[in-house]
């Protein structure tokens, strides 16, 4: 049976959503760890890196919301916006400046291969926060996926402890900050595109990091006279991440959030790939067999993910079937007490 014309563009238009992202993706990642690598660019300040990127895209999305009203502004209440924006915003920034922290000392494979936790931070503190069903055979799932990471982790030939905390504590305030968004925003009936999201959040993000900023990266900053900032390689790099949210957002919007998943685990092949071959980054064959066991694990994540999303759909579909044929019934009834009234007439 052939494919009609629309049905060829939408999975054309899917498969082109899906390449930008991990192209967008993995540009980021691998010029971010360009710029804070020792031995490549040597501007070991990840703070500074994303007060950057986060002062770039405040103004970016404030010109694109405010100025020139291409994206519609969500309103949001000044006690909405203290109780529920501020705490993803300071989650927000723990997390872009510990990920960041981590290109310092460790490989981008490894790193690649420790976000393979992400589903098991995001469930247990789903679980912890009563967002999320505690299952047994999802927490074994979880626990699969740990083990490879673990696995992965033993055969790193350049393991560094302080690399792997701050990766970690990465990857538990970023899981956090999803669980918070559910809780905080979505259940609320808000929803930011990356935009809108930007607009909030990113100001927010800014002012948190301006702290540990200056305590920690300004008096180094000071002593560097010999620094020079770089347009071309800030302004780029900065310009690479606003436009990694727009394609999250034509992805996830177009596609699904799952899709995008399938699609991160694509990446990371790709990055360790890229990571082994041009970086010239050491990947043992115990890496890759953690690596392997945590993959088949969120493989299978994502597959009880998708047919948990159909029961889900299908059961709604047939509670509206249920409902219709409902009404029709009473109509029915309706009608026929009508006729007999007027029979008796």
């Amino acid at each position: 049976m052939a494919l009609s014309e629309g049905v060829v563009k939408k999975v054309l238009l899917s498969y082109a959503y899906v390449s930008v992202w991990i192209f967008l993706s993995f540009t980021v990642i691998i010029y971010n760890k360009y710029i804070l690598d020792r031995k490549m660019y040597n501007w070991p300040f990840p703070i500074s890196l994303t007060m950057i990127h986060m002062a770039f895209c405040s103004s970016l999305a404030f010109l694109l919301v405010r100025v020139l009203r291409l994206v519609d502004a969500v309103s949001i209440s000044r006690d909405l916006y203290l109780k529920s924006v501020v705490p993803i915003g300071a989650l927000y920034a723990l997390s872009l400046w510990f990920s960041n922290s981590a290109y310092i000392f460790l490989s981008v494979s490894f790193i690649q291969m420790l976000k393979a936790l992400m589903p098991v931070a995001v469930y247990s503190i789903g679980v912890a926060f009563k967002k999320d069903a505690f299952k047994s055979d999802t927490m074994l799932n979880m626990v699969s996926i740990s083990v490879g990471v673990a696995i992965a982790a033993y055969g790193e030939a350049k393991f560094n402890s302080w690399g792997v905390t701050l990766q970690l504590l990465a990857v538990a305030f970023e899981a956090t900050r999803l669980v918070l968004i559910q809780i905080l925003l979505n259940a609320k009936g808000i929803s930011l595109n990356p935009i809108t999201s930007l607009y909030y959040v990113a100001p927010c993000c800014f002012v948190f990091l301006c702290v540990p900023w200056v305590i920690v990266e300004l008096p180094v900053l000071r002593q560097t006279s010999s620094f020079h900032f770089d347009f071309v390689i800030f302004g780029t790099n900065s310009l690479c991440a606003f436009a990694l949210n727009l394609a999250v957002f034509l992805l996830v919007g177009k596609t699904s959030a799952l899709t995008m998943n399938v699609a991160g685990v694509v990446k990371d092949w790709l990055l360790i790939a890229f990571s082994w071959s041009v970086i010239k980054d050491t990947v043992t064959p115990i890496n890759l067999m953690g690596y392997l066991i945590a993959f088949g694990g969120v493989a299978y994540y994502n597959h009880a993910k998708l047919q948990g999303l159909k029961a889900a759909e299908a059961q709604r579909k047939s509670q509206q079937e249920n409902v219709e044929a409902g009404r029709l019934l009473e109509e029915r009834d309706g009608e026929g007490n009508g006729k007999k009234s007027e029979t008796k007439d």
